[in-house]
């Protein structure tokens, strides 16, 4: 999955701000979002699976932590946006 299509859920993008903060275990996060565990599971599964998220064993839970580096194809897709957008910035003030 694409990282974009992952950011489409209002959850999970809830889950990735919880996550800035340190990692978290699914239980963790169940305590603090209106949803069930077996739902946080689900959404942190399409997360690690856009690359979004990296998962470690911690005892008997596992700890999910944000992965900057999955988030290079997102900016890249919003630099092509921001770059034309300052291009034609430019031409607006140029006339």
């Amino acid at each position: 999955m694409h990282p974009l299509d992952a950011l489409g859920s209002p959850v999970r993008r809830d889950i990735l701000r919880e996550l800035r903060a340190g990692p978290r275990s699914v239980q963790d996060l169940a305590d603090r979002f209106p949803v069930s565990r077996p739902a946080i599971s689900r959404h942190l599964r399409v997360l690690r699976d856009a690359g979004l998220v990296d998962a470690r064993p911690d005892g008997n839970r596992t700890l999910y932590t944000v992965r900057l580096q999955g988030f290079a194809s997102v900016r890249d897709f919003l630099d092509e946006f921001w770059d034309t957008a300052l291009a034609r910035l430019v031409e607006l003030s140029q006339e």
